[in-house]
């Protein structure tokens, strides 16, 4: 919710395209997940530049991993901080999708 509204909607329409079986045309791989399955939005705002990082790689749930502001002056790499969180939650989400295809998910 910190996000620009803005910039929120345009994650929003670019995840639905996710949710539907399809990938926005803004929605890149992300670069050091060994597939296209951990993905990538970029928009610029006024504000800055913008990232939102999801998983298709479970048939179960789109997961969004994690969304942020780019704040490293560094090029357009993604800040080593950043890709942990997006690794740890990955971890997270495999374990979720597993509940989900054994029917345990909790609410």
């Amino acid at each position: 919710m910190a996000l620009p509204l803005r910039v929120r909607r345009f994650f929003g329409h670019a995840l639905d395209f996710a949710q539907r079986g399809g990938r926005h045309d803004s929605a890149k791989p992300l670069k050091g997940f060994g597939s296209a399955a951990v993905v990538e939005i970029i928009d610029d705002d006024v504000g800055g530049t913008y990232r939102a990082v999801y998983t298709v790689r479970f048939v179960e749930a789109v997961f969004v991993l994690h969304c942020f502001q780019k704040k490293s002056s560094s090029g357009i790499a993604t800040p080593n901080q950043d890709l942990n969180v997006i690794r740890a939650r990955l971890k997270i989400a495999e374990k979720l999708a597993e509940e989900l295809r054994h029917g345990k998910a909790r609410h």
